[in-house]
């Protein structure tokens, strides 16, 4: 029994730390329509398929712990349409209420029938600040369109979070 524990202790003292992967929550993407005819139904519908693409897009380009953050509790945290997307602080404090190391607030500008624009802030949960201002044109509204577009700040974001844990752990001790 004391060879097994000293075995034990040696192959602990000896081992590399294991990083956990980053846990990211991401919120449901909020519409900002200006276009003549606002919010309808499908365009609704088309913004509400983003998150669900962009946690797709995180399993598919990595180890990602996904957070789920239901809609009654972002709701609660969100003063109005915007609020979460203009506040990093606020949408910080929501992401560390769920132990997630980085908050996605996504909006969906659409400023024509013809293009619109899927944006992103990367939140750092822990110094509550803003670590990425991301956006992607999207040409149309069809599934695939919004698809790699999705894809594509998903990218964007990933890199980011990569660069500053590379970052961090290239400055401890």
């Amino acid at each position: 029994m004391k060879l097994i524990s000293s075995i034990l202790a040696i192959y602990l003292a000896f081992s590399s730390p294991v990083n956990a992967a980053p846990r990211i929550a991401g919120l449901n993407f909020e519409l900002r329509d200006i276009t003549a005819l606002p919010n309808t139904p499908d365009e609704l519908t088309h913004t509400a398929s983003m998150k669900p693409l962009l946690e797709q897009a995180f399993k598919e380009l990595g180890d990602y712990e996904i957070i789920q953050i239901d809609a009654s509790e972002q709701n609660a945290a969100n003063a109005g349409i915007g609020y979460l997307f203009d506040f990093d602080e606020v949408a910080a404090k929501l992401g560390r209420q769920f132990d997630a190391d980085w908050i996605v607030v996504g909006r969906h500008s659409k400023g024509s029938f013809l293009y619109s624009y899927v944006m992103a802030h990367l939140i750092n949960v822990k110094t509550e600040s803003l670590a990425g201002n991301y956006s992607v044109e999207l040409k149309g509204t069809h599934h695939k369109v919004t698809e790699r577009g999705i894809s594509a700040l998903a990218k964007k974001l990933t890199a980011r979070i990569t660069q500053l844990s590379d970052s961090i752990s290239n400055t401890a001790p």
